[in-house]
């Protein structure tokens, strides 16, 4: 049981190890079950059609096959939204978003007069959105329909307009009567100067591009940096409607910045680092529980894997986690952000350092065999100076074809923590008490770390025990695991615990009973030993009692310290009670049963004298009623008092208190009634006799 306990923590302490780790995993299949429980239409739809939008395109996105049917709906939605004069352009916007991918049929019709509506919103526009819906509703449709005549005649007087809204810094501004500008706003207008770019009739001034792409390099001079390499934008909160989050924010510049980038034809200068740190960011938040975040990280990832700046490559590895028993390889993931597939190319370990280790690299360079059925780069067999513990691997890829490098971003070097793990030798492991005068050797026995047999000692307070051992890895070097432990335990409960030294191969501890009877408390008796040696890399942690001794300390002074209280077990006091047994007492002896049988006939006289006594009066039937009715009445009253007198019997024998009262009350009621007949008859009939 110790054992299995010390694997369970060594197991703990192996999955915090890769929890840590600063690895980025492509999409899963986990993101695709989570879409499904995330994007579930209530009754059929969706609120509005922004979160149809939102479900469309995450579904599209990672090619959900069995997903619900949403067209229907979705298209009904569509043409009511198309077909109001009341809908806003933000109605309209994300209509036709919806309709890119639902792909529904609007009438031509109600096509023109979408187009005309959004054009007079681009032309009254006073504010960033309003931009934003109208421009971007006009995009939509020239991408649905390209004999759709939706060109700005002044773009380039729009472009201006929208640009009145940004800021020095690179961050923009909802409207002019909002001082406060934020990285979300600057986002929508990037796409919504992209929109511009797309729709105008002529080319616009390629000055206007320029301080563009100005304001995008000062934007991305504030972006914000964790310490595994993940960039994101994020807004001071100012404003609680307006603040969106990390998530939003860096969504919403992301996609504004790959748009602007699909329409304009040159270069925008943004290192590589930067998408890459972007990705890490949108990889690094896992799989999010929030429909809003789930969508804008799967959209982002989108923009990602087919922007025109670079598209990043991820390292991935299936396992961080290599044990050298199993002779486990070092296997290597490389794809795109959506886990595409990604051009030829090799990877490479150019260096593996001990953690918290600035020497020199433990392997020389080498490149990692590409495995077509996996698509894995894998390492067969880990180089001999890799042993057991934790180490920093570092890889390089490197693209084959030259023209892939200016598509593509690898990186420079890629370090990822690795856990070697191995069975440890456990040697020459004894247990001995010395003479503390002479240090010769009083009696030694070799331990069972196996805990099948427990050995047994004795020692006095003038003796030593010295305890050794040895640890050894599969490569035969010395290993020092992060516990290595010696527990006694008094029969008292009392606990004392030392920690087991090490020089090289070689542990040891050497107990001074002499130095150690204060601390000890002077409690002589038996003393339980436990010894624990563990480490997240040592796959034979051991958790084991060694047996115990018998030790004879001195007796304690009048002031020597005494033992500390032990703590209360919690279980003994709010666990279950003991079951407690209750002890009838013995009945009393009963009286003889002649005695009880007299007092038997003594309770019957009185019915005896009752019945004599109703004899002696003349008791007969002469008035009992002829007539049938009476006469019914009569035999139920009679009954009835009959029923209750068994009744009484019944209680005294069987029958409760409830009970009892309960039939009662059923027979008192039948008994009023036929008594109260039964009564008036004889009333009646003596009021009758003595008229006559």
């Amino acid at each position: 049981m110790a054992r299995r306990l010390a694997g369970f923590l060594v197991l703990l302490l192996v999955v915090s190890i890769c929890e840590a780790a600063f690895l980025f995993q492509p999409i899963s299949d986990s993101h695709r079950s989570t879409a499904l429980e995330l994007f579930t239409p209530d009754h059929g739809s969706f609120k509005s059609l922004e979160e149809t939008y939102e479900a469309l395109r995450t579904f599209q996105i990672l090619g959900i096959e069995k997903k619900p049917d949403l067209t229907a709906t979705a298209c009904r939605s569509i043409s009511e939204t198309v077909g109001s004069s009341s809908s806003t352009a933000k109605d309209l916007f994300y209509a036709l978003k919806a309709n890119s991918i639902a792909e529904c049929k609007i009438d031509k019709k109600a096509s023109k007069g979408i187009i005309s509506r959004l054009k007079a919103a681009v032309s009254g526009a006073s504010s960033l959105l309003d931009f934003y819906y109208s421009v971007g509703g006009l995009v939509l449709i020239k991408d649905q329909s390209s004999e759709a005549d939706v060109h700005l005649a002044d773009a380039e007087g729009v472009f201006r307009s929208v640009k009145a809204f940004s800021q020095s810094d690179g961050r923009w501004r909802y409207s002019s009567n909002n001082p406060e500008s934020s990285a979300f706003a600057a986002g929508i207008a990037l796409e919504t100067h992209a929109g511009i770019v797309s729709l105008a009739s002529s080319e616009i001034d390629q000055s206007l591009i320029c301080t563009l792409k100005n304001d995008i390099i000062k934007l991305f001079d504030s972006i914000e940096k964790y310490d595994d390499g993940a960039l994101y934008f994020d807004d001071k909160l100012v404003d609680g409607h307006e603040y969106q989050g990390p998530v939003s924010t860096t969504s919403s510049v992301l996609r504004g910045l790959t748009a602007f980038a699909a329409v304009t034809a040159e270069n925008l200068n943004l290192p590589g680092d930067k998408i890459l740190g972007l990705a890490k960011f949108f990889l690094g938040i896992g799989v999010p529980g929030d429909a809003k975040d789930f969508f804008n990280q799967i959209d982002s990832l989108a923009c990602l894997e087919s922007n025109r700046v670079s598209i990043p490559l991820i390292l991935s590895f299936p396992s961080t986690v290599l044990s050298l028993t199993r002779k486990d390889s070092l296997k290597v993931g490389v794809s795109t952000v959506l886990g595409s597939e990604v051009p030829s190319l090799t990877v490479k370990l150019v260096g593996a350092f001990s953690s918290g280790s600035k020497d020199a690299s433990l392997v020389e360079s080498q490149e990692l065999n590409f495995d077509k059925t996996s698509g894995l780069h894998i390492l067969n067999d880990l180089p001999k100076s890799i042993d057991v513990g934790s180490y920093t691997f570092v890889f390089e890829i490197v693209l084959h074809e030259p023209k892939h490098e200016e598509v593509y971003f690898k990186g420079s070097q890629t370090k990822v923590p690795i856990s070697v793990t191995g069975l440890i030798k456990i040697e020459n492991s004894e247990i001995a008490v010395l003479d503390s005068d002479l240090g010769s050797i009083e009696s030694q026995k070799k331990l069972d770390l196996a805990g099948k047999y427990a050995i047994s000692l004795s020692a006095n307070h003038l003796q030593k025990l010295r305890l050794s051992f040895q640890l050894t890895t599969p490569r035969g070097r010395s290993f020092k695991p992060h516990q290595a432990f010696l527990k006694l335990r008094h029969e008292s409960k009392v606990e004392h615990i030392f920690v087991v030294g090490n020089s090289g191969k070689q542990f040891e501890i050497v107990l001074n009973f002499l130095g150690l009877v204060e601390k000890f408390f002077y409690l002589s008796g038996k003393y339980d030993m436990e010894l624990t040696v563990g480490d997240a890399a040592m796959e034979n942690s051991l958790l084991v009692a060694i047996g115990h001794i018998e030790l004879d300390l001195p007796e304690a002074p009048e002031k020597a310290p005494r033992p500390p209280p032990q703590p209360v077990d919690p279980y003994s006091r709010y666990g279950p009670k003991a079951e407690i047994t209750h002890i009838f007492r013995a009945p009393e002896k009963r009286p003889p049963q002649e005695l009880s049988l007299a007092f038997l006939g003594l309770t019957i006289l009185p019915l005896l004298g009752f019945l004599i006594g109703l004899l002696r009066l003349g008791v007969n039937l002469k008035n009992f009623p002829t007539k049938p009715l009476p006469a019914t009445f009569a035999v139920l009253f009679h009954v009835g008092i009959g029923a209750v007198l068994l009744l009484y019997v019944f209680f005294w024998v069987k029958l409760d208190l409830f009970q009892t009262l309960k039939i009662l009350g059923f027979l008192g009621g039948i008994l009023v009634f036929v008594g109260h007949r039964i009564l008036s008859h004889l009333a009646a009939a003596s009021a009758k006799l003595k008229s006559a």
